[in-house]
């Protein structure tokens, strides 16, 4: 025999049950407060009025920070870290360098153009492979390409 769909039915409505439906139908009626529990001492206290952190799909905020930093021209990384990173390998080859900030900044500039042109390349050479994650084989096949790095002659 041939399984069919089955259908709710009302049922005969019962004392009990109209009760039941009336509690059921103000639950539904209520908004849902998300309560968070903040100890204090040994004891615990609700917190009624947590509101919950919006969270986004996967990829949104990865797109909006792209578009983010495609507008802006600021320097992406910080100062400081850059000029301390310049002065420990330029000790290496002379210890008594000296740079004016103009110098400083436009080495920094240079850096910044260097790596984002690469991780557009390697970028591309990830959606090549049928791929969005990049990885170390991408950043030295676009190096590669590029003739860069010991391939350079």
């Amino acid at each position: 025999m041939v399984r069919t769909k089955q259908t709710a039915r009302k049922s005969t409505a019962t004392r009990g049950s109209i009760k039941l439906q009336r509690i059921l139908e103000t639950k539904r009626k209520e908004p849902k407060q998300h309560k968070q529990f903040i100890p204090v001492g040994r004891k615990h206290v609700k917190d009624t009025n947590h509101e919950r952190k919006r969270r986004y799909r996967p990829g949104t905020l990865a797109l909006k920070e792209i578009r983010r930093y495609q507008k802006t021209t600021e320097l992406l990384l910080r100062v400081a870290p850059f000029q301390r990173l310049v002065r420990e390998i330029s000790e290496s080859f002379k210890s008594d360098f000296r740079y004016q900030a103009g110098a400083l900044h436009a080495l920094q500039e240079a850096a910044e153009s260097y790596i984002i042109g690469l991780f557009e390349d390697t970028n591309l050479c990830a959606i090549h492979a049928k791929r969005v994650t990049i990885m170390p084989n991408d950043i030295r096949l676009a190096m590669r390409i590029r003739g860069e790095g010991r391939w350079a002659k």
